[in-house]
C-alpha cells in the first residue's frame, strides 16, 4: 500500500486515492484523431520516475513524480 502525501490533507493510503493516467498521455482537444490514438494507445512503458495524474476524495487533482520500478513517490503537487 502506498503512502501518498496530499498537499492539502497530509498523508493518505492509497485507497483515497485514484490513478487518472500519465502525463504523456494527455491529449490535445485540437490534435487530429490518428494523432491522439497514437498518443494514447503507443506509449513506451520505461523504467525510471514517471509523472502521473491522481485524484484525491478530498477533490483535488494531483501531480506525481513516481518511480515505477520502486514505486517510490518524489514529488507530489497540486494541480
Amino acid at each position: 500500500m502506498l503512502l501518498i502525501p496530499c498537499p492539502h490533507c497530509g498523508p493518505r493510503n492509497q485507497e483515497e486515492f485514484a490513478y487518472e493516467r500519465s502525463i504523456d498521455s494527455v491529449v490535445r482537444l485540437d490534435d487530429a484523431p490518428d494523432v491522439a490514438i497514437a498518443a494514447l494507445y503507443s506509449r513506451a512503458n520505461l523504467r525510471g520516475e514517471d509523472h502521473e495524474i491522481w485524484s484525491h476524495t478530498c477533490g483535488q487533482w494531483l501531480r506525481l513524480t513516481r518511480d515505477r520500478m520502486t514505486h517510490a513517490i518524489h514529488a507530489v503537487e497540486a494541480l
